[in-house]
């Protein structure tokens, strides 16, 4: 393990002022007997969107105007890149990158400050760009090695990386275990690169791998499955295969498990392969799935609120509301509450808030619904092209897309601009919240906004 040190000089001003920002998600959560599930300090950005995993930060007082000169408080070049979002807790902030010498590296910088303190080599891969169609993955131009998000548990942060190289450090950088996920169950056959998440819960951790069967090219089929390591230990505590029989790219999934708890029982929510479905994250049990959610490869990851899960069933197909109501064994199309047909994301997540649900498409077209009915609340071209999550913060939802340019709106049902900013980057990765500030990595630099 190599660690190296870089002392960029940034001016950085701190202020903090936490309170709640009241949405109607508590209380729904509450009465319908099942809540989200938190996953550290609310003020925190510990992994892939947030403490909850659906895009939501409790702050209120995050930025709202912004450039590259006004309102910023460090910019940091990355030397490298990824389309990972960065997790932030308490005074530190954990990247991931690729840079040109196919290094994997895993930065840890200074939150007030955006000062590297520590740069580890964490493994060398190269990024295959040509491929036969099929068989082995070809990366996305869009991406690389380093789209999955690393995770802070504790003391621990938790990386992965396209390669299938899965490991932990702690705050100081050691390494405590690795794996390699392609050497010890296969190689990946995902179409366009592997850039699933891995997800932390009560000293697990669990990774996902949802990918072609192959099974109409080859006499074994290729697996998909879900497989938990000890936090502190790396060792194995189960493995699930999860063979949904989706037929070659509509198996391919790049979502990232979610985590809730209903009626007092924590689950492990995960789309893809046609498949909306649910495990014991202690045991790797399957809990409930929901079969027949033809598609194609999911990008679009899932997310909960007032009792239900709103999903895409990936490549541009319908946007569903699916109740956790009652939810065991093979679910029937009864679950399905409501659809939209037409004009959902292929690639950003929706995000929630006060009772609607928004969306942007990757053409640039925004959506706010009534998350009870799906009935329409408004519709807005932003402009560019979008592959970056939105969020919500403050009462605004964040919408940032490819070329720098975000664009924020309040979280109303109707539309209310309330500001455009831009930064001189190419923004793929999904924003962050923590402290207060606004976290935007770029393709060549990592942004902190909020003086």
């Amino acid at each position: 393990m190599m660690i190296e040190i870089s002392i960029p000089a940034v001016r950085f001003s701190w202020t903090l002022f936490l309170v709640l920002f009241m949405v109607s998600a508590p209380l729904a959560a509450e009465e319908s007997g099942w809540k989200p599930l938190f996953q550290g300090d609310s003020n925190d950005w510990p992994a892939w969107r947030g403490p909850e995993g659906i895009g939501f930060s409790a702050a209120t007082n995050v930025p709202t105007k912004w450039n590259d000169q006004e309102n910023l408080a460090w910019k940091t070049q990355l030397n490298g890149w990824g389309d990972s979002t960065p997790a932030i807790v308490g005074d530190h902030v954990f990247v991931t990158l690729q840079n040109e010498a196919n290094e994997l590296r895993l930065l840890r910088l200074d939150a007030k400050t955006g000062q590297i303190e520590l740069n580890i080599l964490v493994d060398q891969a190269e990024t295959p760009r040509e491929a036969p169609k099929r068989k082995s993955q070809k990366f996305h131009n869009l991406h690389n090695m380093a789209s999955p998000s690393p995770v802070v548990s504790g003391d621990q942060v938790v990386v992965h990386f396209g390669n299938g190289l899965l490991a932990t450090y702690n705050l100081d950088g050691e390494e405590l275990w690795r794996h390699n996920l392609q050497q010890e169950y296969g190689t990946y056959s995902i179409w366009w690169g592997h850039a699933n998440s891995p997800v932390v819960y009560d000293g697990l951790v669990i990774s996902v791998c949802m990918q072609d069967s192959l099974a109409d090219l080859q006499k074994e089929s290729v697996k998909s499955y879900l497989i938990a390591h000890d936090l502190k230990t790396g060792e194995k505590k189960w493995m699930t295969m999860r063979m949904t029989g989706a037929p070659a790219e509509e198996a391919d999934a790049y979502t990232t498990p979610l985590l809730l708890q209903k009626d007092g029982q924590v689950q492990l929510v995960v789309m893809g392969g046609n498949t909306l479905d649910a495990y014991d994250p202690h045991t790797g049990k399957r809990l409930w799935y929901l079969p027949g959610l033809v598609g194609g490869r999911t990008v679009t990851g899932p997310i909960a609120a007032e009792g239900k899960i709103f999903t895409t069933r990936g490549m541009r197909k319908p946007l569903l509301a699916v109740t956790l109501d009652g939810n065991e064994g093979e679910l029937t199309e009864d679950a399905i509450q409501w659809t939209i047909d037409k004009s959902t994301p292929d690639t950003p997540s929706p995000v929630y808030a006060g009772g609607m649900l928004f969306t942007v498409t990757d053409d640039g077209i925004a959506h706010c619904y009534s998350t009870k009915d799906g009935e329409l609340l408004w519709r807005e071209r932003l402009g560019g092209n979008f592959k970056a999550s939105p969020i919500v913060a403050g009462g605004n939802v964040y919408f940032l897309n490819i070329d720098g340019n975000c664009k924020v709106v309040a979280a109303k049902d109707t539309f209310e601009l309330v500001s455009e900013n831009q930064v001189k980057d190419t923004t793929i990765a999904s924003p962050a919240v923590a402290g207060g500030k606004l976290f935007i990595r770029g393709k060549e630099h990592l942004y902190c906004i909020g003086k």
